[in-house]
């Protein structure tokens, strides 16, 4: 059977959770790959609201196994309360339908202390984080000093662990001024959120394998967007994690001939939250109303988001480097009203016309939009199902955005609702 891949293909924000949803239907097995709990997908059932930051999209619906694979670096106290919250909606969540991977690395109360503080302090350049820890959590894993979930369950490595910790995060704090980390107090915090957390935990790279060889059709689902990833995003101004469809196997201890359809989720105009280039950003009229038509507000911190022009330079850029196979084109129905909508087809880079976006920072701040224009429509999308309830201004920009891309539709999303999707090639068709 097919296993898809759902990655965000611009900065972010771009509908992941609806899209997510709309697959978990079909799906047998929903694995996070990476990211933390700065990650906000907002699912919308029957008229009933879902928000969800740590937790798969695929608790939502009954009969589904859920997987926050290696890849994710997990607040343990917060996924506590998420669980407790979406159990108040009348959701079940127990071991039978969600699993941890026992090598998931911890962010600790002191992550998200220096997260804040170098944000605070960082009258340079700043990053635009969350402030949650998710960063120096990674810091913690690609230096070999986070704690695993595997190691509360047994103490002496649980002291060893902590201790190697506090070594390198109490200089670190000393150098920023805050004071150095309760040991004692620590411990007894992990202590007692173990009991909540371990009987989760499980060797998922094993249980993946075998769901993988026994047919199961399995969903990986990512969080942000490929323009935040660590090494193809706006560097610096990204997410501690690799973002693109690569990382899903890794994500979860799968070989990356699990993947067989890639799925790029690309709004019908660009978004953009925190700090870094927006070549297409706009600051006029035009930006404001796709920012109040799109609700453009992030689902984790409320912060407005940045609004502009689709980029179609930038997603070519990135269906390309996820190997994406089709895009979900979300949000159509924000342009509807405009009579003239524009495109950007490439960059003026002091007067070199380029067809990509350059890694140098400084050259990246100097790329001004080529745009061309195409005609908008007046009707409304909001809530179609099929070509034939589009209008045909509507129908030729996404065929424009499919040439420019280089990668077809595979759906097409009309709002919030998971049913107002029309469905062009089905990511789990063999």
């Amino acid at each position: 059977m097919a296993n898809v891949v759902v990655v965000g293909a611009q900065w972010g924000d771009e509908g992941k959770g609806k899209i997510v949803d709309w697959l978990s239907e079909r799906a047998d097995v929903i694995a996070r790959f990476q990211g933390g709990h700065n990650a906000g997908h907002t699912l919308v059932i029957d008229g009933k609201v879902y928000k969800l930051n740590a937790l798969p999209s695929g608790v939502v619906r009954g009969g589904k196994l859920s997987v926050i694979g290696n890849g994710v670096v997990l607040d343990p106290w917060h996924l506590v309360k998420e669980i407790a919250s979406i159990r108040e909606q009348g959701v079940e969540i127990s071991p039978d339908v969600l699993m941890i991977a026992e090598n998931t690395p911890l962010i600790l109360p002191f992550h998200g202390e220096l997260d804040r503080a170098r944000e605070g302090q960082n009258s340079v350049a700043k990053i635009g984080t969350t402030g949650r820890g998710i960063g120096p959590a990674y810091e913690d894993k690609v230096g070999r000093r986070v704690i695993r979930v595997a190691d509360l369950a047994d103490e002496a490595t649980l002291e060893l662990r902590v201790d190697r910790a506090l070594v390198h995060h109490n200089a670190l704090r000393n150098g920023l001024g805050l004071g150095p980390i309760d040991r004692d107090a620590l411990l007894a915090d992990l202590r007692a959120i173990a009991p909540q957390i371990l009987p989760y935990a499980a060797p998922v790279w094993k249980v993946m394998n075998e769901a993988r060889k026994s047919g199961k059709r399995i969903l990986f689902e990512g969080a942000q967007g490929s323009l935040l990833d660590i090494d193809f995003g706006t560097y610096p101004f990204v997410t501690s994690s690799n973002v693109i469809a690569g990382q899903a196997a890794t994500g979860v201890g799968l070989g990356p001939n699990a993947i067989d359809f890639v799925l790029g989720i690309v709004k019908a105009y660009t978004t953009r939250v925190g700090e870094g280039p927006f070549p297409t950003e706009l600051f006029d009229g035009d930006g404001q109303r796709l920012g109040e038509r799109g609700r453009e507000f992030g689902t984790v911190t409320g912060r407005k988001r940045r609004c502009g022009w689709f980029d179609a330079v930038l997603v070519r850029q990135t269906c390309a480097i996820s190997g994406i196979n089709g895009i979900a084109l979300t949000k159509l129905d924000v342009l509807d009203g405009f009579d003239t909508i524009r495109i950007c087809t490439g960059y003026d880079l002091d007067g070199t016309i380029l067809d990509y976006l350059p890694t140098a920072a400084d050259q990246q701040a100097r790329c001004k939009p080529v745009y061309e224009e195409i005609e908008g429509w007046q009707e409304s999308t909001e809530g179609a199902r099929s070509w034939a309830d589009l209008p045909g201004a509507a129908i030729k920009y996404v065929r424009r955005v499919e040439e420019l891309i280089g990668c077809p539709v595979a759906m097409l999303s009309t709002s919030p609702e998971r049913d107002d999707t029309i469905l062009v090639t089905d990511p789990f068709a063999d």
